[in-house]
């Protein structure tokens, strides 16, 4: 299950180079993308729980909430990353979503770290700084802030379910495709345009909406059978995946990452691949002082 989410995830860079002027369309896309997400959600919360799947929404409290707004902002960094710089570049950035969520768990849960872990994401913030200086060199700049924007917002995602993971992520989820359909749907109208785009582009977004709807139930029911270890590793698939599918010629994209995209992506795959081959992966939290 979880080898079958990070494929169908993979194939998202794909979708969105075979749209007709993405740069035009990005909030069109982004609205019909969230809609699919929210109704895949919805109708498997309804066929899991029934009439009485809105209850879903009411146990999400303030983390869900915070965590649906951190999705969000993941699917409109990604979509803006990928039609600004090359998919190779946004899905390496993709890749450091780990380590920022274990920045972020530091600060918000009070969690510790490995040693190994701070070696690899040492490693991974220099990868992260050559990739950075393709996007200043080639002009790139907003690519690249957006894509690290989308791995910012996942990570704020992933620790909202850490802080209570009694929340219903699912329902988290089908919250963040409403959001982003009326966010988008909002910032459409004030620019005075229309949700309508090319037919081509709809059936794309829905198409894409549908692998990351799916991709996200696959993932929840296999990632109870895996340690953090080996999901670390099996993450890795959508990233080397899309990168391998935009160049492979048969899909007819072709697209050949830069020299430097290629060091700074390996070395973050090094790095996500040294931290996951480590002992120990749990993170645990500082324990609490005794009073005296």
């Amino acid at each position: 299950m979880v080898l079958g989410a990070g494929t169908l995830w993979s194939f998202g860079a794909l979708t969105i180079r075979y749209m007709t002027e993405p740069q035009i369309y990005r909030w069109q896309y982004l609205f019909f993308r969230g809609l699919t997400i929210a109704l895949i959600l919805c109708a498997y919360l309804m066929v899991r729980d029934g009439s009485g799947f809105y209850r879903n929404f009411r146990k999400m409290g303030i983390p869900g909430f915070v965590g649906a707004f951190g999705l969000v902002g993941a699917f409109i960094g990604f979509i803006w990353s990928i039609t600004l710089t090359t998919a190779a570049n946004t899905l390496f950035l993709y890749s450091t979503i780990p380590f920022i969520g274990a920045f972020l768990g530091i600060f918000i849960l009070g969690e510790r770290l490995r040693l190994m872990t701070w070696v690899a994401m040492t490693i991974a913030l220099i990868g992260i700084s050559v990739m950075v200086v393709e996007g200043l060199g080639t002009g790139n700049v907003l690519g690249t802030l957006t894509g690290l924007g989308s791995a910012f917002g996942f990570s704020v995602f992933s620790v909202s379910l850490r802080f209570r993971k009694e929340v219903p992520q699912f329902a988290g989820i089908a919250l963040a495709g409403i959001l982003c359909a009326i966010l988008t749907a909002g910032i459409i109208h004030t620019q005075s345009g229309s949700v309508l785009m090319p037919v081509r582009n709809i059936a794309l977004s829905m198409i894409h909406g549908s692998l990351v709807g799916v991709g996200l139930i696959l993932f929840s029911f296999g990632s109870k059978h895996f340690p953090a270890a080996e999901l670390n590793l099996i993450s890795l698939i959508e990233v080397v995946g899309g990168v391998v599918w935009v160049y492979l010629p048969v899909f007819g994209i072709h697209e050949v990452p830069s020299m430097l995209t290629i060091i700074g992506g390996s070395i973050v795959s090094g790095a996500i691949l040294l931290n996951s081959l480590g002992p120990g992966n749990k993170p645990y939290r500082i324990p609490a002082k005794k009073s005296v």
